[in-house]
């Protein structure tokens, strides 16, 4: 029989062995927001409380002691009923777990880190070849909790590290007035009537958002090839790396984001995800933001539609540029990379 708790257990063990060898590469003030964040989820305390300074600190010097201990130790193999299982294989973790109600997902997120979370399966799907598990309540998870993953062809949507994403975009709101597309996303909940419902009611609007980057992400590395992830490898901590990744996110929401929010008249959902485009996706794309306040200003759909169509070309020659780059001569891609799209950009 399945001990769930001893699963939890070692998970979360190989989480804290993740984070301990990790935790170190980020910056003090992210870091420091991260910890704040993981003690708020480890004590299930609710997003609308305030945390003690004092509890926060005092955890925070009992968790850099214990990693001490475990930085050196490798991953433990999840304990399941027919025998151990690499930590690495969710495949055959949650040939086991997704029968009784649980999702497990193992493997490396970005800057190799490796990433493990174990949560309550809500729902499993399959959508243009690809599977997709979506769960809630997580019972095990690392430092850094992104709301979703694509690994190889599996998508996993994580509700409850989306609602508190979703939750720090909107208390970021009320100190930056700034951002109007921001504020006509959220208008579209009623945050002023019941804070709680609203969010519940966003999340699983944006899960479908979400699920749908994760897909044209999933079709834009079908369509590049595997020498795409080897480039971004050969790319590591370079700004070519930041530019190749916003340019892979702006071809895959071409591809499948825009398309169908477009196509379901999803104004709350196009709103939030011009609220969020920003940093080197906006950099490299500003002319999605004119297209976006044509919709605002007139209500017509078409530049949306336009700016789609022209993305997928544009976007899918552009990463071939980058890769033929690459093949080209692998140590100078760095640099001739940057130089091709900040040219690109300029012109």
């Amino acid at each position: 029989m399945l001990n769930i708790g001893q699963v939890v257990s070692t998970v979360q063990k190989n989480c804290h062995i993740a984070d301990a060898q990790s935790a170190g590469d980020l910056t003090l003030c992210i870091y420091l927001l991260k910890m704040r964040e993981f003690y708020r989820w480890e004590n299930d305390i609710p997003l609308t409380r305030q945390l003690a300074k004092e509890d926060v600190g005092q955890w925070l010097q009992e968790r850099e002691q214990m990693w001490q201990h475990l930085e050196s130790n490798g991953f433990e193999p999840i304990p399941l009923e027919r025998g151990p299982s690499d930590p690495f294989d969710a495949d055959a973790v949650n040939r086991e777990l997704v029968p009784q109600g649980y999702v497990y997902s193992g493997g490396y997120g970005r800057f190799c880190k490796p990433q493990f979370f174990l949560g309550n399966l809500v729902t499993k799907e399959t959508r243009n070849g690809f599977t997709v598990y979506i769960s809630s309540c997580e019972y095990a998870r690392d430092l850094e909790a992104p709301p979703a993953m694509l690994q190889g062809r599996t998508i996993f949507v994580r509700q409850e590290s989306v609602r508190r994403y979703l939750w720090e975009k909107v208390e970021e709101s009320r100190w930056n007035k700034n951002n109007e597309a921001m504020h006509r996303a959220l208008a579209c909940y009623p945050f002023e009537l019941d804070a709680e419902q609203a969010l519940d009611r966003m999340m699983h609007n944006e899960t479908e958002s979400i699920v749908l980057h994760e897909l044209g992400e999933g079709t834009a590395g079908e369509m590049l090839g595997p020498d795409w992830e080897r480039m971004l490898g050969g790319l590591s901590r370079s700004k070519a790396e930041i530019m190749a990744r916003a340019v892979r996110d702006n071809y895959a929401d071409c591809l499948a984001t825009l398309p169908a929010l477009v196509e379901t008249r999803n104004d709350a959902s196009l709103h939030f995800y011009f609220a969020t485009f920003g940093g080197m996706r906006r950099h490299l794309f500003p002319e999605a933001l004119a297209a976006y306040r044509r919709w605002c200003a007139d209500g017509d759909l078409d530049p949306l539609r336009q700016l789609a169509r022209t993305g997928q070309a544009r976007w899918r020659e552009t990463a071939e540029r980058m890769l033929a780059l690459y093949r080209q001569d692998e140590n100078r891609a760095p640099a001739e990379i940057a130089r091709l799209l900040d040219t690109d950009n300029s012109l």
